[in-house]
C-alpha cells in the first residue's frame, strides 16, 4: 500500500476505503461493466439513417471539435496501447515508454496525410491509393486495414481477459467469458448506431477515463516512494536493462509516418469535419493522447522502481503497489479504453466493408452484418496461442511500411510505377511475416540480435531501404522510357 504524504491524503484514502470498501470484490468490476454498457446502449439510441451510420453526422452536422477530439484520443489510448506503454515501462523502464509514446506522433503524420489527401479532393486514403494505382491500390491497402481491425478487437478483448482471470483466479473460465460477455455488448452499441453512436459513446467514455485516470495518477505522484527523477532514470527491471527500449524509439521513428495511414480509426475521423476543424483537433489530439499514455506508462515504470513484484505479472504488482480503491481505478480505464476501441473498429469494419469494397448495398443491416463478422473473427484470434499485445502492433506497423516510400514520393511528385508499388507492398508483408517466425533459423540468420526488438528494427530498415529504392528505380526507369520514346 502506498504512502500519502499529509493527514489530508490519509483521510482521503480512508474515507475511500471505507466507503468504497465493496472495491475489493470482484464483482464491482461486473458491476462496472454492466453500468457503463448500459450508459453506452442508451446514448447510442438515437435515430440513425444510412449517413449518420457510416459518416458520423448527427442530423446532417459534422461532429464538433471536442466529439472528434475525444473520439481520436479515446480510441487511440485504447487498452492494448495502455497494458504496451505500462509493460514497456516496467520492462524497460523510462526508454520503455518514452518508445511507445513516440507512436503518438502518428497525430502529427496523420494529420498532415488527412490535409493533404484532402487537397486533392479525396475522401479516403483508398481513393487516393485507387487514383494513382488503380485497383491494385485500393485492395493491397484494405487486406492491410483488414488485419489492423481484427488486431484491434483481438488485442482488447485479450486485455479484458487477463483482467477477469485476474480478478477471478479461482474460477477457470472467467477470461473467456468475459471476452465473451464484453464482445456481445460492445457490439450491440455498436450495431446500433454504427460511427455515430461511436462518436458519442466516445465521449462519455472518455470523460470517465479521465476522471479515474486522473484520480489514479495523482495517487501516485502523492506517494512518498514516488519521484520524476526516478522515473527518468529508471532502467526497468529486464535483464539488459533500457536498451530495448531505446532500439524501440528507433522503430516507432521509422513507422510513425506510415502508421496512422493504416490506421482506419484514425483515418475516417480525418474526413468527416471540415479542413480547420480536422486540422486542430489532430495536434489537440496529439497533446491529450501523449501525456495520457505516457502518464499511465509511468504505473509501469514505478512497478520496476518500487520492486513489488508479483510473478512477474503486472496487473498483480499494481494491486500490491496501490491497494483496492486505486487498482479498481485502473483497471476500471482499461476496460471503458477497451469498449471504446471496439466500437470504433466494429464501425470502421463496416465502412471498410460497404464503402471501400463495395461488397453490398450500403445500408445498415449489411453494415452491422460486417461488423458481426469482424467481432466473431476477432473472438477467434482469442483462441490462438500468442498473445503478446505488442506483437499486433509490431506486425501490422511493419505491414504498413510500404505507404511510407510511396506516400513521400508520391507527395513530392514522383509517378511510381504499379510493379515498384506492388513490390514495396509485398515486401512490407513478408517483413512482417519475418517478425512472427522471428524465432526461426532462417530469420535469425537474415535478421540477427540479442533481442526481438534487434531483429524489429532490421526489418524495418531493410524493408523501408529496399521500398525506396525500388520506387525510385521506377521513378527513373520510367524517365529513362519516356526519353527513348521522345527521342
Amino acid at each position: 500500500m502506498i504512502l500519502f504524504r499529509s493527514p489530508y491524503d490519509r483521510w482521503f484514502l480512508n474515507l475511500l476505503d471505507n466507503y468504497m470498501i465493496s472495491l475489493a470484490n470482484p464483482w464491482a468490476l461486473v458491476l462496472f461493466v454492466m453500468i457503463t454498457g448500459l450508459v453506452s446502449l442508451v446514448i447510442s439510441k438515437k435515430p440513425i439513417t444510412v449517413g449518420s451510420f457510416f459518416d458520423g453526422k448527427s442530423e446532417g452536422l459534422e461532429p464538433n471539435l471536442w466529439t472528434l477530439v475525444f473520439s481520436q484520443v479515446t480510441t487511440w489510448i485504447f487498452a492494448r496501447s495502455l497494458m504496451n506503454a505500462a509493460i514497456l515501462g516496467f520492462f524497460y523502464g523510462f526508454a520503455g515508454t518514452l518508445a511507445y509514446s513516440f507512436y503518438y506522433l502518428s497525430f502529427l503524420t496523420g494529420g498532415f496525410i488527412v490535409y493533404r489527401i484532402r487537397n486533392k479532393n479525396m475522401g479516403s486514403v483508398q481513393d487516393w491509393l485507387g487514383y494513382y494505382f488503380g485497383t491494385l491500390g485500393q485492395w493491397t491497402y484494405n487486406f492491410l486495414i483488414i488485419l489492423r481491425l481484427l488486431s484491434e478487437v483481438f488485442a482488447n478483448l485479450i486485455v479484458i481477459g487477463l483482467i477477469f482471470t485476474a480478478a477471478f483466479p479461482d474460477y477457470e473460465m472467467a477470461g473467456q467469458a468475459a471476452i465473451l460477455v464484453l464482445a456481445v455488448v460492445g457490439f450491440l452499441y455498436s450495431a446500433k448506431g454504427g460511427l455515430q453512436a461511436s462518436l458519442r459513446t466516445d465521449v462519455f467514455q472518455m470523460i470517465i477515463f479521465l476522471i479515474v485516470f486522473g484520480v489514479c495518477f495523482i495517487t501516485m505522484i502523492k506517494s512518498n516512494d514516488f519521484s520524476f527523477i526516478s522515473i527518468l532514470n529508471s532502467k526497468g527491471i529486464h535483464n539488459e536493462g533500457a536498451r530495448p527500449g531505446y532500439i524501440l524509439i528507433l522503430v516507432a521513428m521509422l513507422q510513425v509516418f506510415s502508421y496512422p495511414a493504416h490506421d482506419p480509426v484514425m483515418m475516417d475521423r480525418g474526413f468527416i469535419a471540415n479542413q480547420d476543424k480536422t486540422n486542430l483537433s489532430f495536434i489537440l489530439a496529439f497533446i491529450l493522447s501523449t501525456f495520457c499514455i505516457f502518464g499511465f506508462g509511468m504505473f509501469g515504470i514505478q512497478a520496476g522502481i518500487v520492486g513489488f513484484g508479483y510473478e512477474n505479472q503486472l496487473l498483480g504488482t499494481w494491486k500490491n503497489m496501490f491497494g483496492t480503491t486505486v487498482y479498481f481505478f485502473l483497471i476500471c480505464s482499461l476496460l471503458i479504453s477497451a469498449m471504446s476501441t471496439l466500437d470504433s473498429a466494429l464501425a470502421s469494419s463496416a465502412r471498410l466493408i460497404i464503402d471501400e469494397f463495395y461488397l453490398f448495398e450500403r445500408s445498415i443491416k449489411n453494415g452491422r452484418i460486417a461488423m458481426s463478422v469482424f467481432m466473431i473473427s476477432g473472438l477467434l484470434f482469442t483462441l490462438f496461442p500468442n498473445q503478446s499485445l505488442f506483437d499486433a502492433v509490431a506486425v501490422t506497423g511493419t505491414a504498413s511500411l510500404f505507404l511510407t516510400p510511396v506516400m513521400i514520393i508520391t507527395f513530392l511528385g514522383g509517378n511510381i510505377q504499379n510493379w515498384a508499388y506492388f513490390i514495396t507492398w509485398l515486401i512490407s508483408i513478408m517483413g512482417a511475416f519475418a517478425y512472427v517466425c522471428r524465432d526461426h533459423e532462417v530469420v535469425l540468420y537474415l535478421f540477427p540480435g540479442t533481442h526481438k526488438y534487434d531483429q524489429l528494427l532490421s526489418i524495418c530498415l531493410y524493408v523501408l531501404i529496399i521500398g525506396f529504392l525500388l520506387c525510385t528505380l521506377s521513378i527513373l526507369l520510367n524517365r529513362f522510357l519516356a526519353k527513348i520514346r521522345c527521342d
